[in-house]
């Protein structure tokens, strides 16, 4: 059981840290097309922000139904990037407990 449970759960360890870094480039590219340091019009640009919009949203979207809205502030990214520390505070633990 061990054998197989805890690659398994590195692995999901390693797409939970993936997709933080997704998250976290997706909000820093953000800002950089609202203030116009990088041309959204780039073909480039477009293709990784669209995507990062794809593959971010859908988690964003929920949590965004149940959050408050605080004007212009978007704390969406904030709570997705906790959950996804304390999934992997959980994995650590699992972890832990299965090698002693």
């Amino acid at each position: 059981m061990q054998t197989l449970l805890i690659p398994l759960l590195q692995v999901v360890d390693v797409v939970l840290n993936l997709y933080s870094w997704a998250v976290i480039i997706s909000v820093v590219l953000s800002w950089l097309v609202n203030f116009n340091v990088v041309n959204p019009s780039n073909q480039f640009v477009r293709m990784v922000g669209s995507s990062l919009h794809q593959l971010v949203e859908p988690a964003l979207n929920r949590i965004r139904r149940v959050l408050p809205m605080f004007g212009a502030l978007d704390l969406s990214p904030i709570v997705l990037l906790l959950i996804i520390f304390f999934l992997q505070r959980v994995i650590a633990m699992i972890e832990l407990q299965f090698m002693r």
